[in-house]
């Protein structure tokens, strides 16, 4: 049971048995609200034919739904005391992410964040309040960051409140602006000190969320087949990109978690690009469900775009999955030049797999498992020699 109230100062870096805690969790589970409404809208926009539109809308509204994640999950693993007030504070941004999570499609669409950004004015009220309470358990340095936080959380608020006043066509472009003011805080407010994050328990935040995309991914292409099948009943059609797509998930899961990356974050040097990379870990992962369900819609007749678009719905994501995690994770593990090339190799080989036809998922399936199966044969041969 919560403590009702606990002085707030920081957790040491060299805690033991650092975890995930219960409210996390939730927290985490409450995201895919959001990762859900970004993947339905781009899928709706692929299968109408609309690549570029449905791409950048969903950067867009996917970038909200990280750096909400990231804002809670870096400063949970420095400051968590878990009492009443920090609790209280969680569940509020909780419901901001809901918020934010029911704008999506109206920003996505019309190009209208109102709701969306007043979602995200709760959560940085919230969140704002937190770094405030840190500031004041804090001195010197730790108080200035601190402090630093919470200036930059109002300043972008500011901004993206401003935002919705600007004309239409110029939203998007003021969009990456604030973007990159949201992006810059953190490295300006640690410039001087860096918050006492824990490197286990955020290489384990990271690993849930994506446990997280890539359930959702399974979900939304078990609920698509199942449609296509009770509509259609074309399960000759339906079987390749169903069990393609398994085995893309499959292996995106066992390549991830292949890598002992809490050894490499030792500073902010290396955490900070690795945590920003991590967008296009998560969007990627995300977007293989959405592309299953345009090959699942193409395979039935209800997508009017041709093979090779419904196939790169599936290809271009699983690709881009499998290059990040080498760039981020793996690239640091490996020895020599085979185990090097393994991953990207396996990305431009899946990206082939584009014009590979109705059997393009399958295809990259089997290639997934594939990279599986070297990955682990060349890390077995490589033992002795380390």
């Amino acid at each position: 049971m919560a403590l009702a109230y606990v002085p707030m100062s920081a957790r040491s870096r060299d805690e033991g048995h650092r975890a995930a805690t219960p409210l996390e969790l939730f927290f985490d589970l409450c995201f895919v609200v959001a990762v859900a409404q970004a993947g339905a809208r781009l899928v709706h926009a692929l299968a109408e034919g609309h690549p570029l539109t449905g791409v950048i809308g969903y950067f867009f509204v996917f970038f909200g739904v990280w750096w909400a994640w990231m804002n809670f999950t870096w400063f949970a693993s420095a400051y968590d005391v878990d009492d009443v007030p920090y609790r209280i504070a969680t569940l509020i941004q909780i419901s901001g992410v809901l918020v934010y999570a029911a704008g999506v499609s109206q920003a996505f669409d019309e190009n209208d964040w109102t709701v969306a950004v007043i979602g995200y004015l709760i959560m940085r009220v919230a969140l704002t309040a937190q770094w405030l309470r840190a500031a004041a358990g804090e001195s010197g340095e730790a108080r200035a960051a601190a402090l630093k936080y919470a200036v930059g959380l109002v300043l972008c608020q500011a901004g993206w409140v401003a935002l919705l006043f600007a004309p239409d066509g110029s939203k998007r472009w003021l969009f990456l602006l604030v973007a990159m003011a949201e992006l810059l805080v953190p490295v300006l407010a640690e410039r001087g000190h860096q918050t006492p994050w824990h490197a286990h328990h955020i290489v384990e935040r990271y690993g849930l969320f994506t446990i997280i995309v890539l359930g959702e991914t399974i979900a939304a292409s078990t609920v698509a087949v199942k449609s296509a099948i009770d509509e259609h009943e074309a399960l000759g059609e339906l079987l390749p990109i169903a069990a393609g797509g398994l085995l893309i998930v499959f292996a995106a899961w066992w390549i991830y978690f292949a890598a002992p990356m809490h050894e490499r974050l030792t500073s902010n040097r290396e955490a900070i690009p690795w945590g920003y990379g991590h967008l296009l870990i998560f969007a990627s992962g995300a977007a293989i469900g959405a592309g299953i369900e345009v090959s699942v819609e193409h395979a039935v007749g209800k997508a009017h775009i041709s093979q090779v678009a419904a196939n790169a719905a599936v290809t271009v994501p699983a690709a881009l999955f499998l290059l990040m995690v080498w760039l981020l994770h793996s690239r640091h593990f490996k020895r020599g030049l085979a185990q090097q090339l393994t991953l990207p190799v396996s990305a431009l080989a899946v990206l082939a797999c584009t014009w590979a036809g109705p059997y393009a998922v399958l295809y990259a399936g089997l290639l997934a498992a594939a990279t599986v199966a070297v990955g682990i044969t060349l890390s077995v041969r490589g033992r002795p020699a380390e």
